[in-house]
């Protein structure tokens, strides 16, 4: 084993001279307390190393030991419904009281007794990842949550790690082990022999190796129409959320990770503030998955490290986190990471920087900030595993740029790498519009890829398939024709700002009054509403549908002499606006003869209305 001696030091950053050889990026233990760090530099006779735990009381003398392996973080069935620090350490597990604090230098404990049972013998030859048996949690709690989900009891088989295949040894027997505790003995090629667990260490800026990186042509539905049905992102895909402060960042990632269509969510809460973590740990405890209607927390994993954490530590969650993240991909799952936020965790690289001497570059922040946020998105994806199944990592991150500046270095250099951005604004934020995306500065470059898993949403209807069978996509179609009508819109405004909103024409005030409508009825959703919280797909659909259908209704009206203010005061607006609120889709048939219902009054309405202006007209001829 390596070992040295710390001959300076400066918060989470030491030197040392060393009386072996150490490695690049591997872990280390410091002091008499061993705390965890990693080695950054390595120079002739001397390392520079960061800790990732809290340095006070380190002098230079104390001892510096090497483990000889990458910084690793334990994986296994064990994660999901946990509460754990950026170094993966548990703080507390669903169902039971949370830990006080964690001890310096503490590593991750296991105590989860389960049951084995081998479905491999003696003699058989194993690939990479190959499933070597079944695993049953004794813990009762631990055993519902594997039974919830078909797809979620995936997690809970004894695999291979991916870095390893061989000949079967031995095997254990049926029978009671703890998740670290030896399985079987594989001998590799090379004819070493070593000993597998149903759990086992990645190094965590490794990513895990898969079969084929696969395009993905379907979105992960987020349930917020704004995002799903105008800017989605795309299972496996990329998206970042930038905002400047109160603009609802948190509270957005919040609900994506309570209604996207996720298998497994990786919550990271990275540098925020303590008291928003707080919230997010004493709600995800309580909240239902509406899948299932099991507890959400038994297929969530939240990495917690607050801004109060010590710093190195908040630059090494992130690598937790999305390691995390494809260990459960490798499973054959899709996985939701959300980072919150992408920020802090560059300001701790700023931070950490600055210590080692090293110059900075724009923003004060290190050079290497670009390839660092390159090789975090890159690890999303949709993949076929070396398993041969189908899993994905969809990243969502958030940034907090200072003042809400969308050019400072984070936020450019992120926006080269992800597909879907999905701007705050906080004009929407002070006036309690939320999501606060602003439609005109956020984008979807997956929306052309998602565009045929639309067309079958929208293809219920016989006009629908005729446009389909034609080579039309209604989605698209409806998509360009909302987003035209709000960059009109914003035109428009400012017009009125400058010769009053009555002085323009009479077109013109009705298409203000027809954008009012689409932001009210369609991208307005209160995350506080049983009912509006969560909008589906099909719900989104018909939702969409009937707003175009009004539109083009208006329009026709107008053009027949009807005034914008006649068509404004219609009844029929504020049960448009309302839809949102008062149609449930939990009763899928209740839903479709609602929306039907709702489309029959629309017409009539409209009816009625070309006819009281038939009557006028012919009353004053």
């Amino acid at each position: 084993m390596s070992r040295g001696r710390i001959t300076w030091i400066s918060g989470p950053v030491l030197r040392a001279g060393t009386e072996g050889p150490f490695r690049l990026r591997e872990s280390i233990r410091v002091g008499e307390a061993g705390l965890l760090g990693e080695v950054i530099r390595v120079q002739e006779g001397e390392i520079v190393a960061q800790v990732y735990e809290d340095t006070t009381g380190l002098r230079p003398g104390m001892t510096v030991e090497g483990s000889g392996s990458l910084l690793s973080i334990l994986l296994g069935p064990h994660l999901l419904g946990g509460i754990f620090d950026g170094l993966l350490r548990p703080l507390a597990r669903a169902g039971s009281a949370p830990e006080r604090h964690i001890a310096p230098g503490a590593a991750a404990p296991v105590e989860l007794p389960l049951r084995f049972s081998p479905t491999a013998r003696r003699g058989d030859t194993l690939k990479a990842a190959a499933e070597f048996g079944r695993l049953l949690p004794l813990d009762p709690a631990a055993g519902e949550r594997a039974a919830s989900s078909s797809r979620l009891a995936r997690v809970w088989t004894a695999r291979l790690p991916p870095d390893c295949a061989g000949e079967i040894v031995s095997i254990a027997d049926e029978g009671e082990f703890t998740l670290d505790a030896p399985l079987l003995t594989l001998r590799g090629a090379d004819g070493a022999m070593r000993e597998i667990a149903a759990s086992h260490h990645w190094p965590v800026r490794t990513p895990r190796p898969v079969r084929a990186r696969l395009p993905s042509d379907e979105p992960l539905v987020t349930g917020q129409r704004i995002l799903d049905s105008l800017f989605p992102v795309a299972l496996g895909g990329k998206g970042a959320i930038p905002g400047g402060f109160g603009t609802g960042k948190t509270i957005l990632l919040e609900a994506l990770a309570k209604g996207c269509s996720a298998d497994v969510i990786v919550y990271l809460g990275c540098g925020e503030r303590g008291n928003e973590l707080a919230g997010v740990l004493e709600e995800f405890p309580q909240l239902e998955d509406p899948g299932s209607g099991r507890p959400l927390m038994e297929r969530t994993v939240v990495i917690a490290n607050t801004s109060n954490m010590p710093v190195a530590a908040r630059e090494a969650s992130i690598y937790s986190a999305v390691t995390v993240a494809e260990y459960f991909r490798d499973q054959g799952l899709h996985v939701a990471l959300m980072a919150d936020s992408t920020s802090r965790w560059a300001e701790a690289l700023r931070e950490v920087s600055g210590r080692f001497g090293e110059l900075p570059g724009e923003g004060g922040y290190p050079n290497y900030l670009s390839s660092r946020l390159a090789d975090f998105y890159e690890r999303a994806a949709k993949v076929t595993t070396l398993a041969g199944e189908t899993g994905s990592v969809t990243l969502l991150g958030s940034i907090s740029p200072p003042s809400g500046d969308f050019s400072e270095p984070v936020t450019s250099h992120t926006k080269r790498y992800v597909r879907s951005f999905w701007a705050l604004d906080a004009k929407r934020a002070q006036a309690r519009f939320y999501p606060a995306v602003n439609p005109l500065q956020s984008y979807s470059e997956d929306s052309l890829d998602c565009a045929l898993w639309w067309q079958h949403v929208y293809g219920e209807t016989s006009a629908a398939r005729a446009r389909a069978a034609s080579g039309e996509n209604e989605w698209l179609e409806l998509r360009r024709r909302v987003l035209t009508l709000l960059d009109e819109q914003a035109r428009l405004e400012r017009m009125a700002r400058i010769i009053g909103k009555d002085a323009l024409p009479a077109r013109q005030r009705l298409t203000l009054a027809n954008a009012e409508l689409v932001n009210e009825a369609f991208l307005r959703q209160s995350a506080f509403s049983e009912t509006d919280r969560y909008c589906g797909p099909e719900r989104q659909a018909s939702m969409l549908r009937l707003l175009a259908r009004f539109i083009e209704r208006s329009e026709g009206a107008l053009a027949e002499g009807t005034t914008p203010e006649a068509i404004a005061a219609m009844p029929l607006l504020r049960r448009l606006t309302r839809m949102g609120e008062e149609i449930d889709e939990r009763d899928a048939e209740s839903m479709r003869g609602r929306f039907a219902q709702l489309e029959t009054q629309l017409e009539s309405a409209f009816d009625e209305l070309a006819a009281a202006g038939e009557s006028a007209a012919a009353a004053a001829g």
